[in-house]
């Protein structure tokens, strides 16, 4: 039987992604968007694990930790923050409080099921989730909820983001040229945008300093995805001029999916 993980999180984006994923590999999961409904969960469904955020509504993170730790019947389950802290005691302060561990935030799905399969003292399982297979391209696609326009002048990349999206809703419009797309994004505004980073001679980057220029597309959300990135920085860079997210090839199917889902939610509550 799959372990079953209470997530305690209230940022929606955040929940979306936490879940899909988790669910994904094939683990139970139970919501909580405040720390009081967490606890409440807590006690009555006695999960394997639980993923906390520290920065919660009502009781925060910290407080929760110290009352599962202070309850016979859930002291002994695995409490996980998931924190963006990042100075110098943040992480012994969280130990402190109980914790048994933290994930830092931005959660990364590649490495985030790792992670929880070590806290649990499990193997890594295997993605469950069925996406994209052949006899699923043969049925009638769901109605669309969101446009992705796709930049990469490989066709096979493009086939591989059309084969994962359009089966779950988001509508692919693939095109091979910064000018192409320019043309398009002119004729219609998509929900989002997907580019490579290396387009034959031309640069993502430039193609998202663009779009960033233009006041009726610069709201978009913009996902860098690339095979082809030898140093970590040129990631950080795409992350610290406002991308939303930077995926690296090869990832997981459902991972993918996962990201863009979030993406998209993201956006639609901010």
């Amino acid at each position: 039987m799959s372990a079953h993980i209470l997530v305690i999180e209230d940022n929606v984006a955040n929940m979306e992604l936490v879940r899909y994923v988790l669910e994904a590999f094939g683990y139970q999961v139970s919501e909580a968007i405040d720390g009081e409904s967490g606890l409440e969960k807590a006690r009555s469904e006695c999960p394997d694990l639980i993923v906390c955020d520290l920065q919660l509504p009502r009781i925060d993170g910290f407080e929760v930790a110290r009352q599962l730790k202070a309850d016979a019947v859930c002291a002994h389950i695995p409490l996980i923050a998931v924190t963006a802290l990042a100075m110098v005691g943040d992480r012994e302060r969280v130990l402190a409080c109980g914790f048994d561990g933290y994930i830092t935030k931005p959660l990364d799905p590649q490495t985030f099921v790792p992670q929880i399969a070590a806290f649990l003292q499990t193997g890594t399982p295997e993605c469950v989730l069925p996406v994209a297979s052949e006899a699923a391209m043969d049925m009638p696609l769901p109605a669309v909820y969101a446009r992705a326009l796709v930049l990469d002048d490989l066709a096979t990349n493009a086939d591989v983001l059309r084969s994962v999206l359009e089966p779950h809703g988001i509508a692919v419009e693939a095109v091979t040229t910064i000018d192409t797309a320019r043309a398009q994004l002119a004729r219609s505004v998509p929900d989002l945008i997907i580019s490579d980073l290396h387009i034959g001679g031309e640069r993502g980057e430039d193609f998202y300093a663009w779009i960033k220029a233009q006041p009726e597309l610069r709201a978009i959300p913009f996902v860098f995805i690339s095979s082809t990135v030898l140093h970590d920085r040129d990631r950080l860079a795409a992350l610290s001029a406002g991308a939303d997210r930077f995926l690296v090839r090869p990832i997981d199917n459902a991972l993918l999916l996962a990201e863009i889902q979030a993406c998209l939610a993201w956006h639609r509550e901010a």
